[in-house]
């Protein structure tokens, strides 16, 4: 009688197999978990790659209760936590390219902009994007610079240096100046604040549009949940401005403040595509530098090929560097 009543492995630890069944279906509709609440579905996608760590903490629980439909329910995770990141997994780089970019967010506390100058420029990229720079270190970075890129354009917080000559430089709307009072404020005022821009580039294959962005921060608080109101006007502005572009290669390179899986960034990613996704290796978590568990630092393409993607050794930023290779 006592074997009888004693549960199978098939009835042993029934909620740990639907928490395993939980977690697949939280993977897989994940595009279904509504905004309205504190942005919880935008919270979700951003962190969506950590929730594989759950199946291995699952998995044991169900091999120490010995528990079959437990272990069976977490393919079901395994299956969706593969179709969405599986593609990232190794290494998709090729070698050649035409054009190397490299960008950063050099944080306005950085206690060493000449030192994280000098790294970036080591790199001996083409193109070197720089985000949150401050009147203060604008001129370290310009006189470290200058050797290594004879062309250089700023405005307000974001800048681009350049071997190659640039052209047709202006600020784009970020999102950041909004509001009944935003019409009065001085131009002046705007424009030091800025922190988006697009200038074209001359390159030996013809021009390409280049955009720089440092986009509004986002928070999580106990009370109001995900805030990312600031963010996403600023990935809704560059959208349109990418949309409108007229130049067929495209590239925009910065600190976007949020991860590609976020469904704010879905007008955006319509329009470029990753290098990092397409020729990256693994992830390419970005933030913060001392053990990044995001990639909020993005360089998107249209019209080129990126041949390779790769995150940088920290440079005394909390941000990581990021750079590309791409090919006409």
């Amino acid at each position: 009688m006592r074997a009888l009543r004693r549960p199978g492995p098939w009835r042993r630890a029934p909620v740990l197999t639907v928490l395993a069944l939980l977690l697949g279906l939280l993977m897989g509709l994940h595009a279904w978990i509504p905004n309205r609440t504190g942005n919880l579905g935008s919270l979700v996608e951003t962190l969506l790659p950590w929730f594989g760590l759950f199946v291995p903490v699952l998995l044991a629980g169900a091999l120490w209760r010995r528990s079959a439909s437990a272990v069976v329910a977490l393919l079901l995770p395994v299956v969706v936590w593969l179709n969405l990141f599986g593609g990232l997994l190794g290494d998709r780089s090729h070698p050649g390219g035409d054009l190397t970019v490299v960008s950063q967010n050099v944080d306005a506390g950085n206690p060493d902009p000449a030192g994280t100058a000098r790294d970036l420029a080591a790199r001996g990229a083409d193109l070197l994007a720089l985000e949150e720079i401050t009147p203060q270190a604008l001129g370290t970075y310009e006189k470290a610079l200058a050797k290594a890129y004879p062309y250089h354009a700023v405005q307000g917080t974001v800048g681009l240096w350049s071997r190659l000559p640039l052209s047709d430089t202006r600020p784009v709307y970020d999102g950041m100046n909004y509001g009944p009072l935003a019409a009065t404020r001085p131009a002046e005022a705007t424009l030091s604040s800025a922190r988006a821009m697009r200038t074209t580039v001359a390159t030996k294959q013809g021009p390409l549009a280049v955009y720089v962005a440092h986009l509004g921060s986002v928070r999580v608080t106990p009370r109001t949940g995900f805030l990312t109101a600031q963010r996403n006007r600023g990935v809704q502005a560059l959208a349109e401005a990418v949309a409108a572009e007229k130049n067929e290669r495209v590239m925009l390179l910065g600190d976007l403040n949020g991860s590609l899986d976020d469904r704010a960034f879905d007008g955006l990613t319509s329009e470029l595509r990753s290098a990092q996704d397409e020729a990256g290796d693994g992830f390419g978590f970005s933030w913060p530098a001392a053990f990044p568990v995001a990639r909020i630092d993005q360089i998107l393409v249209r019209g080129v090929r990126p041949q390779s993607a790769q995150v940088l050794p920290s440079t005394g930023s909390d941000h990581r560097p990021v750079a590309a290779s791409v090919s006409w």
